[in-house]
C-alpha cells in the first residue's frame, strides 16, 4: 500500500486523538461557569478548580493537556471544574478578579485556596490543584 493511500487516515486518527484529549477529563465537569453554579458547588463542601481560557492562547494550549493528564489522577476524581471564557464572560472575570487568559483558581469549598496566572510547569499546576483537596 502507498503511503498517499494511509496518510490521510493517520492524520484523521491523529486528529481525533488531539481533539479529544481537552475533554479527557476524569474530574466532574461543572457545566457552564455561573456564580450560581459556583456558589451551589463551594456549598457543597467541594474542591474546585474554575479556569480563565480562551482559544487563541497560547499558554492555555500548554496547560490542557497538562490538566487533562492530571484531572484524570484519582487524587483529583472529586474536582468540580469551571471554565471562564475570557473572550466572553467580561463580568464573571471582573467578579473572580481574574485580568488574565491562563489564570487557574482552586478552591476547598467556599475558600480560595491558590491561583496561578500563566503558568505551565506540570509540577506547580499539580501543586496548585492538590490545594484544593487537602
Amino acid at each position: 500500500m502507498r503511503l498517499h493511500h494511509i496518510l490521510p487516515a493517520i492524520l484523521l486518527a491523529a486528529g481525533l486523538a488531539v481533539a479529544a484529549a481537552p475533554n479527557a477529563r476524569a474530574a466532574t465537569d461543572g457545566g457552564p461557569f455561573s456564580q450560581q453554579a459556583l456558589t451551589a458547588t463551594q456549598k457543597q463542601g467541594k474542591p474546585i478548580l474554575v479556569e480563565a481560557t480562551a482559544p487563541w492562547c497560547p499558554i492555555c494550549a500548554k496547560q490542557r493537556p497538562i490538566l487533562s493528564q492530571l484531572l484524570a489522577a484519582p487524587e483529583f476524581k472529586d474536582l468540580v471544574v469551571y471554565n471562564i471564557d475570557f473572550d466572553s464572560q467580561k463580568v464573571a472575570l471582573r467578579d473572580m478578579g481574574i485580568a488574565m487568559q491562563s489564570t487557574l483558581i482552586v478552591f476547598n469549598g467556599t475558600t480560595e485556596k491558590g491561583r496561578s496566572t500563566g503558568v505551565t510547569d506540570p509540577a506547580a499546576i499539580k501543586a496548585l490543584l492538590e490545594k484544593s483537596v487537602h
